[in-house]
């Protein structure tokens, strides 16, 4: 099949896209495993919109700002506060089954929202729910084929830009091409993400010439639950939300001496409060305490978190539950503009695996949910108005640039400790150099490939900003400085540089 738009990635993004593309021509939506493998499936916590009666889309704005840490680009942020009560009205229309109490959509509060502004979909499914939704949409399309399991390469560029994929060791061209393939949490070894969840995007478009952006900033979610046996689960901000209590292991509550918040200060500073309390402690973890709540109340208004913490011994109804930081949302990706495009002809990217600018330093939680539907269609509407003809020339595939004679294979599992080791919470230039030093000269394993080159651009481009802003922290520059109010910017063959100051919207350079 050679489509006349090639989506990579059915999460919400990809299938957002999909649905707008659909009358305009024939899409290929593909996926690494099964089309409802994705981070979007796993988002527990909800997605955040202004529409509840007491709050206001300037104070989403507001809140969006301020957890970015001085970095977030305006103008994405305006559009997607601005933009996301239209896109929920408009999945409830297509049978988006949100809470509600007495018919009313039922809203919560998370960390760092200075409104009940979430909104949830069976509790704890919200990315579920809205997958669905978006799945059955597409599929109902004449135009739109989704197809699973399909071993993705890489892009095919030709003179004019990118011409498509390689699909199962095929080329499938395209007229344009959206990188939504979602996030790159499984680069480290303590990730929240699904397996998928590689960096595929991000390395593919940076092996085919595009910019990347913010690579560096890494969200380490604060509470995953850390139990022998059990999977790396996300143990959702929304417990915080409902009272859900931190506790070191001596019992005492902890996070007020870090964060007037308390519990609710933005997540890099509750993960690094973690890591301190288990430094000064010697524990492996710290204890999340629901147990205050009335009985009922937990696996009412938790039903797939609680099952599965009593799945694996935990009861939190009762008991508090084992938790620790890992990897979970990158806030930086391919460099975008409003309208998804690249700084590739005929390549856009967006949700996780792109960078607007709108997530900053940090993102602020539950946004991330409204970024793949906001900025999904917004690409989808671009892709439409600027494709050409179909690729007709011949094309390339882009190279991989040679390791250092005597370099070290790495597997997968070794790029994921050392990424987590050097390039995890807490940084400094000492681990960033040797992390640099190993992935850049390192000869990658087949299922290492993509792994080895966003962990080494995350390296770079942390060893390049000197300072602690937002997610990334350095423990040699532990404060903000102001050269760095600005976005990093990477690109093949080409050092890291520093641009686009915060506040300013652009499309990237072509």
């Amino acid at each position: 099949m050679q489509p006349d738009f090639l989506v990579i990635g059915a999460g919400v993004a990809g299938l957002r896209a999909a649905i707008e593309l659909a009358s305009a021509g024939s899409v290929l939506v593909v996926a690494k495993e099964s089309l409802h493998e994705s981070s979007s499936e796993y988002a527990q916590g909800g997605i955040a919109v202004a529409l509840s009666d007491d709050d206001e889309v300037d104070l989403h704005e507001r809140d969006t700002l301020y957890a970015g840490d001085g970095l977030c680009d305006r103008a994405a942020v305006r559009t997607l506060v601005h933009e996301g009560p239209a896109a929920i009205r408009q999945l409830i229309e297509w049978g988006a089954e949100f809470d509600r109490e007495d018919c009313k959509l039922a809203f919560t509060r998370e960390a760092a929202h200075s409104r009940n502004r979430i909104l949830h979909a069976h509790g704890d499914s919200t990315g579920r729910e809205i997958a669905r939704v978006l799945y059955s949409k597409a599929a109902s399309l004449a135009g739109v084929t989704l197809r699973g399991y399909s071993s993705i390469g890489d892009l095919l560029v030709d003179q004019d830009g990118v011409a498509g994929a390689l699909l199962n060791g095929e080329p499938v061209k395209a007229r344009a091409v959206l990188l939504a393939t979602g996030g790159l949490g499984r680069v480290f070894r303590n990730s929240t993400n699904p397996d998928v969840a590689t960096g595929d995007g991000v390395a593919m478009a940076y092996r085919a010439g595009a910019e990347i952006q913010d690579i560096e900033f890494v969200q380490f979610h604060p509470t995953a639950l850390l139990l022998p046996g059990a999977p790396c689960f996300l143990l959702s901000e929304a417990l915080r939300g409902e009272g859900a209590q931190l506790r070191n292991a001596a019992g005492e509550r902890f996070m007020e001496r870090y964060h007037p918040l308390k519990e609710l200060a933005p997540r890099d500073i509750v993960a690094r409060a973690i890591v301190s309390e288990i430094a000064a402690t010697g524990a492996p973890h710290v204890l999340l305490d629901l147990s205050h709540r009335r009985p009922g109340f937990v696996p009412a208004r938790f039903p797939r978190i609680y099952q599965t913490c009593l799945r694996y011994g935990v009861d939190l109804e009762r008991q508090a539950a084992p938790v620790a930081p890992a990897a979970h949302y990158a806030m930086g990706g391919v460099r975008t503009g409003l309208g998804g495009r690249t700084s590739v002809p005929r390549l856009y990217a967006a949700g996780e695996v792109a960078c607007t600018g709108v997530h900053g330093a940090n993102r602020l939680a539950s946004n991330s949910l409204l970024e793949g539907v906001v900025f999904g269609a917004r690409a989808a509407r671009a892709m439409l108005s600027q494709a050409g003809d179909p690729p007709r020339g011949t094309f390339a595939v882009p190279g991989e640039s040679a390791a250092a004679g005597g370099a070290e294979t790495l597997g997968a599992a070794d790029v994921q400790a050392l990424a987590w080791r050097l390039c995890g919470i807490v940084r400094d230039a000492a681990g960033l150099a040797e992390a640099c030093r190993r992935l850049e000269a390192a000869v990658p394993a087949p299922e290492a490939r993509n792994v080895r080159e966003v962990a080494a651009l995350i390296a770079r481009c942390g060893l390049a900003r000197e300072e602690s802003r937002g997610a990334h922290f350095r423990a040699d520059f532990p404060e903000k400085r102001d050269r760095f109010a600005a976005h990093s910017i990477v690109k093949r063959d080409a050092p890291v540089v520093f641009s686009g100051a915060a506040g300013g919207a652009a499309e990237p350079r072509r």
